[in-house]
Parts: C-alpha cells; structure tokens; sequence
C-alpha cells in the first residue's frame, strides 16, 4: 500500500494531500472543544509518528550526521507549523487562517521564480487569496491571525527544508522521523494542557482519522513531490488550500461561498494549472 501511495506522480500526490489536509481540519474542529488546540495537535502528532513509524520503520541509528542536521529542523518545524496553525483556527474562521497561512509559501514562490511567466502564477494567486479573505471584518481576532501568518512563516521553512531532506533521505524515512521530533515538540504543549487528559476511545478513534488524514497520508505525499517539483512550483500548486478549505467548510459545516470567494476560488485554480502545465513543458524542454 505504501508503494502505491510513493508512486503517484508529483502534482496528483500534492492535490490528495490537500484534500486530506482540509478533511482532517474538519475533525479537528470538532476536538477542540473538547481536548483544546494543543491537545488536538499532540493526538494528530503523535498517532502520525507511531503510524509512519510502524509502516516505514526506519533506523535511527543509521541516520547520517548530514541527514539528521535536515531531519531534526523539518521535524521541529513540522510540529510548529501544525501547534501553531490549530491556535490560530481556534480564533478566527478556518477559510481566513489557511489564507493567511499561504502568505508563507507564496512568497518561497515569489523568492524562487525566475521566469515572467512565473510571476503571472503567483499574481493571479494572490489575487485569489486577497479575494477571499475577509479583510473587513472588524471582529477579527488579533492574536488568531498573528498566529496564521507565523503558522506561515513555518510553512515556508517547511518546503525549504522538505525540499532538502528530500534529496538526502527516503520519502517515508523522512518523513516517519521528522514526525518524532514533531511529537516531541508538540506533546508536552498538549500534556501542560491538560488537554490529553479528557481523552476517550471516540477521541482517540477521531484522532487516528486525523492523524491519517492530517499528516500521515499528507506528508508523505508532500515529500514525494517535493522531491521532483521546484519548490516555488511546489508552493503555487499548494495555492488550492484556501479554496480547498473553503469547499469543505461548504461540505462539512454548510457555509456558503460569497461572489468574491467564487472568484477567488477560480483564480487559485488557475493558478496552480497554469503551474502544472509549465511545469510540464519545462520538462520537456
């Protein structure tokens, strides 16, 4: 099974990762109440690492020096991104978070690009993302959108650092350890909470869902694609997640999207297949 998931090619691995993403957050919204943010982080983190651990089983101990200075800081950066992203969703709307989340990756595209071409991509999704946040809503949570925006700044290590421990370690090696050094990072944050404490076997049974969907499915799938794609290719494609989240915000909890979220919808898509297709004929160059 995991072979079949390791062979989908790139730019399908990252759409299913993005769809399981945005699944997952769906059952996370419904933990917070009960365990909180951090609590729900320590249960996604540290289901992920047992499961990745027990598929790929990868040996610690024959981990270079040069794979560990890569591994550790994806890992840690991993777990922050993740702690730091369920804070922000717990004060402000989901579809605004995962916008101003994206302000990260996009400008690892911008920073990357060198083509003109290039810069039309990333255009068009800002664009998309100023359309559908809800820039003039005055009951903003301050803090929760500082959150989303350092949240971010993580997601755009994240790539960086994905795209090098990539070329140094195998895909789900990579990614089963960097989960170990997320748990660690993460998990005291949940126990100090007390959060982990209100666990049941329904929340546990929910977070093995969400470990799935959240994290183990995803980034494995992610490691695969940022192992061949360009990183700044990477990141334009990852433009869907606003209007992923939006679409199941509209599946799972019934909201409706405006004119101007349509638009915005339709313009990230753009984006990312114009990316995919000059991508392509850049490959057969």
């Amino acid at each position: 099974m995991k072979n079949k998931l390791l062979n989908i090619p790139p730019i399908p691995a990252v759409l299913f990762a993005i769809i399981s993403v945005q699944s997952g957050a769906a059952i996370a919204k419904g933990l917070f109440p009960a365990i909180g943010a951090a609590g729900t982080a320590s249960l996604r983190i540290g289901i992920s690492a047992i499961i990745l651990f027990a598929v790929y089983r990868p040996n610690l101990f024959k981990i270079t020096p040069k794979q560990w200075k890569v591994v550790i800081p994806y890992g840690l950066c991993l777990g922050a991104m993740n702690l730091i992203f369920y804070m922000s969703i717990e004060r402000i709307p989901i579809g605004l978070a995962v916008t101003l989340e994206f302000i990260g990756p996009l400008l690892v595209a911008v920073f990357g690009s060198k083509r003109f071409i290039d810069y039309l991509w990333v255009l068009l999704a800002a664009a998309g993302i100023v359309l559908i946040a809800p820039w003039t809503n005055n009951g903003i949570n301050v803090l929760g959108v500082l959150l989303a925006l350092l949240a971010g700044a993580f997601w755009a290590f994240y790539i960086v650092l994905g795209g090098k421990v990539s070329k140094v370690m195998k895909g789900g090696e990579a990614v089963a350890t960097g989960m170990l050094f997320a748990s660690l990072l993460i998990v005291p944050f949940g126990i100090m909470g007390n959060g982990l404490s209100n666990i049941t076997p329904t929340f546990l049974s929910l977070g093995v869902a969400l470990a799935l969907l959240s994290s183990a499915i995803p980034f494995t799938l992610e490691m695969k694609a940022l192992g061949q794609l360009p990183a700044r290719t990477f990141s334009i494609l990852m433009s869907l997640e606003p209007a992923a989240a939006s679409i199941c915000a509209l599946i799972f909890l019934q909201e409706y999207l405006a004119l101007n979220e349509v638009v915005a919808v339709v313009f990230v898509v753009i984006a990312s297949v114009g990316s995919t297709l000059t991508t392509k004929s850049q490959a057969n160059v």
